[in-house]
């Protein structure tokens, strides 16, 4: 499986549909950008505020809580394996409390925004610059449609989102 998600808190429910969101919004992500999904895999891990905080401050030199952090790995060189592209942590607990919509349905759509935003850093793209912001809340826009689309869903919540920065 290209995808794992795997929840290390206790906090936030993580239910089925959630988890089949963020596996399903990472590989429209990688089939988008053209990325061969059987080649790859992309790690999700599902903390609380207390956790990303520890790693946000062990790797960013940041003593602050965040929504999402992601890690970029290549281990592309072990033969007849698949190519780690990285691990994407988020804060459950940042995710509910900065949900638009209120309940699961809201925060399943920040969760996939958050997701997929990490996903385009593992894919090396940042928004260090107004040119690189622009150009990545673009791509974060058509990877959330086009998930969206192929969930049968209206895209109109996450577009709201997708200019997070």
């Amino acid at each position: 499986m290209p995808v794992e998600i795997v929840n290390l808190q206790d906090k936030i429910e993580v239910t089925g549909e959630l988890s089949a969101a963020l596996e399903h919004a990472v590989t429209v992500g990688l089939a988008r950008e053209g990325v061969d999904i059987s080649g790859v895999e992309v790690s999700v891990a599902l903390v609380d505020d207390g956790r990303i905080r520890e790693l946000n401050r062990q790797f960013r030199g940041k003593d602050a809580s965040t929504d999402v952090l992601s890690f970029p790995m290549d281990d592309s060189d072990v033969p007849g394996e698949p190519a780690v592209l990285g691990d994407i942590v988020i804060s459950m607990e940042t995710a509910a409390r900065e949900a638009p919509m209120p309940g699961a349905r809201g925060l399943i759509h920040h969760a996939v925004t958050l997701v997929v935003h990490g996903l385009l850093h593992l894919l090396g793209y940042d928004h260090e610059t107004d040119a690189d912001a622009d150009e990545m809340e673009a791509r974060e826009r058509q990877i959330l449609a086009e998930a969206a689309a192929a969930a049968g869903e209206d895209a109109t919540a996450r577009d709201e989102e997708s200019g997070r920065g």
